[in-house]
């Protein structure tokens, strides 16, 4: 499969970029109230309580509706502060400051975010809410990806502005469910579909069934779908959502892939949010940002030309984004995603709707925005929009500019690369005074640490790859 077929991301949204607030609650979100009467009428009987792990996941546990009301919400929950501080095998391992066997593995606190408190269509009389991991002394831990982004989101706030975010992501979808996948050694993985079926409206029968459950389960959570399309890569799905506050753009993001991933497990169907799932195919997580004022976009001016603060922006993504690659690559696969001529950029390189560059000015008059197309599938979203915002944020404080946007294709040379590799990565991110400026050495340490364990691991194992380069030829 070419890899052109794949990663290339949505066309301009025509829609405004004015998107609802953090604070807005769409059908299929709840007050505590409406809990309340949910699980006195015993249509809820289940409360997932969770917190997004290092990686992007729902980490938790499962509490009785009733003893959630009564004795979760008011204080919050114990959890194995290791929720926060493992790789992605969940193996406990030494290094982390936050918890280790030298700290005895502690515990930390989940303060439930009622904010975040919807219903889970996808499974029986289930609601999910998610929490904010603090210290017994109620103090925020400063590596718990909603705190980063936080973090960003306040430090751009000191300037009068905020975010206002849509996520834009790809998925590969394989017939069978994983434990078949797995006991095949993930070898001879059927792709749902087997042509090029970018933009196609005529969709194979177990294609159009798993995106109408998809969408209505969705719907029924309080994240409406703005669109989806099959894309040029074989089982290949492109999903984007509404613009909106962007931390709760991520909460429905993990919402998201937990949705896929049991609708699409009662389907028989295995789906994957890996940057690159086989050899020549990449799926992206593009970022669609635009700052804000009030109620007025910050873009471009009134005559539709990019403003000044949009160009400082510009040139802050362009100067860090290289050097915070943990945070929207953070794994030894994110990096085969980036190839020329793939629609993944190679280079911290923008343009005007150009598809080959890492930042892409798309849209038009108040919808005018970025698309930051570096990070891929496999981006814990919290993360990811934390590296932008950072990013963003060094740009505004510095008062900085953009070269001449990119008019041709940004594949050659002459543009700053982005991280070929993971070493290469968390060289730059280990050591970057921009980096460490924006979420200190803590912060530094901590995801440098679980890089290098992902690095050590792939050390160690002989791969499919080695084995049919070398074996009869060594």
């Amino acid at each position: 499969m070419s890899s052109a077929a794949s990663d290339k991301g949505a066309d301009a949204r025509r829609t405004t970029a004015s998107g609802r607030g953090e604070g807005q609650r769409p059908s299929g979100q709840l007050t505590l109230g409406q809990l309340r009467e949910l699980v006195g009428a015993r249509r809820i009987d289940t409360v997932l309580l969770a917190v997004p792990d290092l990686q992007g996941r729902l980490k938790g546990k499962r509490y009785s509706a009733g003893h959630f009301l009564n004795r979760i919400t008011p204080g919050g929950a114990d959890m194995c502060a290791y929720v926060l501080a493992t790789d992605v095998d969940m193996t406990p391992v030494d290094g982390f400051a936050l918890a280790s066997w030298d700290s005895g593995y502690q515990d930390l606190v989940i303060t439930p975010d009622i904010a975040t408190l919807r219903l889970l269509p996808w499974m029986p009389r289930t609601a999910l809410v998610l929490g904010d991991a603090v210290d017994h002394d109620g103090a925020p831990i400063e590596v718990a990806p909603r705190q980063m982004l936080r973090r960003q989101l306040s430090r751009l706030a000191r300037h009068g502005l905020h975010v206002k975010a849509g996520l834009e992501t790809e998925l590969v979808l394989y017939e069978g469910t994983y434990e078949q996948a797995a006991e095949r050694g993930y070898q001879g993985l059927r792709p749902l579909t087997v042509e090029n079926l970018d933009y196609a409206l005529d969709h194979p029968p177990a294609a159009d069934r798993f995106f109408r459950r998809l969408q209505a389960a969705l719907a029924g959570a309080g994240l409406p779908v703005e669109a989806v399309k099959t894309e040029g890569a074989h089982g290949q799905v492109e999903v984007t959502f509404p613009y909106g506050g962007p931390l709760s753009a991520c909460d429905g993001h993990l919402a998201f892939k937990h949705a896929v991933r049991a609708i699409g497990s009662r389907a028989g169907l295995a789906p994957t949010f890996m940057a690159a799932p086989e050899t020549g195919v990449g799926s992206g997580l593009h970022l669609h940002v635009s700052l804000w004022k009030n109620d007025t976009s910050l873009i471009s001016e009134s005559d539709g030309a990019l403003s000044a603060l949009a160009q400082h922006a510009i040139a802050g993504l362009l100067d860090a984004l290289p050097q915070l690659g943990l945070l929207y690559a953070p794994n030894i696969n994110s990096y085969k995603r980036y190839v020329s001529g793939s629609f993944a950029p190679t280079t911290a390189s923008w343009g005007y709707d150009n598809r080959t560059c890492a930042i892409r000015v798309v849209g038009h008059g108040e919808g005018q925005h970025l698309e930051i197309r570096v990070p891929g599938a496999d981006a814990n979203p919290y993360l990811a929009l934390t590296a932008a915002i950072a990013a963003i944020n060094h740009g505004v404080e510095q008062g900085l500019k953009p070269g001449p946007a990119e008019t041709g294709n940004a594949y050659r040379e002459g543009c700053t690369p982005l991280p070929r590799t993971l070493k290469q990565a968390q060289i730059a991110f280990r050591h970057s005074p921009i980096v460490r400026e924006a979420l200190g050495a803590d912060v530094i340490e901590h995801y440098a640490h679980l890089a290098q364990l992902e690095l050590d691991h792939h050390h160690r194992v002989v791969t499919d790859a080695e084995l049919r380069r070398w074996l009869a030829r060594a």
